[in-house]
């Protein structure tokens, strides 16, 4: 099934996206649309019946260490760190801008 994308659409995508097409962009943007839309309408005449949905090609395991409750955390050793400070600040340079 061929699918057709309209001019107006490629436009909208354009203002949407921030582009500023020329008009051999325009037309390249809309025949790689096309080619995706009939991709994906060719994948959806496969049979998935028993096939598990997934997000991830391989197991994801959550990777995040339970959270531990501290005395120390760790300023000390990382003010150590800095060129110059102010009690317990890092000192930097003014970085406003003016006119």
């Amino acid at each position: 099934m061929a699918n057709v994308i309209s001019d107006e659409t490629i436009e909208y995508v354009g203002i949407l996206a921030k582009l500023e097409l020329d008009e051999a962009e325009k037309i390249r943007a809309k025949k790689d649309m096309e080619e995706m839309l009939d991709y994906i309408d060719k994948l959806n005449e496969l049979d998935t019946t028993g096939v598990e949905p997934m997000s991830h090609v391989f197991p994801v395991n959550n990777v995040f260490r339970e959270d531990v409750v501290r005395e120390n955390d760790g300023h000390e050793e990382t003010l150590a760190n800095a060129p110059e400070r102010n009690g317990d600040s890092f000192v930097v340079p003014k970085t406003i801008l003016g006119d």
